[in-house]
């Protein structure tokens, strides 16, 4: 478990790093493309950074008003409201705010800037079909993923990923109403340009995927040390990915907070899943 958890943090920070890259590589493209130096390219990152700011402060309450997540209190439900209340004691957390969604669909996100400013959300169709070990074992996920600062990590990543789009798109734009250059190096340039303009997308999105994948592997890690009983986890794991029911209120722009994803995607959809296969992750589990 130990190893897995080391593996993990060590692969995110490279990741990480390979965000940077792809910001740092478009720039230079249209630094050394319009000859006008990085400060054009200032505006776009400030303007984009501000948003991101706003999405990184209060991204929890669109996460959980996008869900339909409600928040409750230790009279409403207090068999969740215990179980919640005893592994933040035993992870050495502050208890984070809990909610419940109403939906028939097996699911379940954290999501907070930190642990003090963290919330845990889970379905009804959870709670009505988890035994006590498999959803503890569920709970002790979500919670890793509040202790590891998975939480602040992805959305450093929804961050990122607006950054290049936002550049992407303005750096496109910017090559279409330039036009052709008159020397063969301006134009090889532009072309490269255009290239990384309209792969930076796609090239963030592989990267959001790995970074979401790899915490995935590692809340489950510490999921396991947390209740010491990994196959608890593995086999609320099998009935989520067993059942068929995608979230009603299911979004994109959220889909990499949820323990499985929410789509309940096949074929070739499951390549571009936010979430590493469920059998690869019940096998992880089984193998501790």
């Amino acid at each position: 478990m130990y190893k897995q958890i080391d593996s993990n943090k060590r692969k995110s920070l490279a990741l990480m790093v390979l965000f940077v890259l792809v910001i740092v590589g478009m720039v230079w493209a249209w630094a050394q493309y319009s000859e006008s130096g990085y400060y054009m390219i200032i505006p776009a990152t400030l303007f984009a950074t501000g948003m991101s700011a706003v999405s990184f402060f209060a991204g929890d309450k669109i996460a959980l008003a996008t869900a339909g997540a409600k928040e409750i209190k230790k009279d409403d439900n207090p068999y969740l409201w215990r179980m919640v209340e005893n592994l933040s004691i035993t992870a050495g957390l502050t208890m984070p705010k809990v909610h419940i969604i109403e939906d028939a669909s097996m699911n379940a996100f954290a999501t907070g800037r930190d642990p003090a400013h963290s919330s845990i959300a889970v379905t009804t169709g959870l709670l009505n079909n988890l035994k006590n070990e498999e959803l503890e074992g569920v709970i002790a996920h979500e919670l890793s993923h509040v202790k590891n600062y998975d939480i602040r990590l992805m959305m450093v990543v929804i961050v990122c990923v607006g950054i290049i789009t936002l550049l992407a798109d303005w750096m496109m734009r910017s090559f279409i109403f330039r036009g052709r250059d008159d020397n063969n190096k301006g134009n090889i340039l532009m072309i490269v340009g255009i290239v990384l303009a309209v792969l930076s997308p796609l090239f963030a999105k592989l990267i959001q995927m790995a970074v979401s994948r790899k915490r995935e592997f590692l809340a489950d890690a510490s999921a396991s040390l947390l209740t010491r009983y990994p196959e608890g986890l593995a086999s609320a794991l099998e009935k989520i990915s067993s059942q068929n029911i995608p979230l009603k209120r299911a979004n994109k722009a959220t889909a990499h907070l949820y323990i499985s994803s929410p789509f309940k995607g096949k074929g070739i959809s499951k390549l571009f899943s936010t979430h590493p296969p469920a059998q690869e992750r019940i096998k992880a589990l089984r193998n501790m």
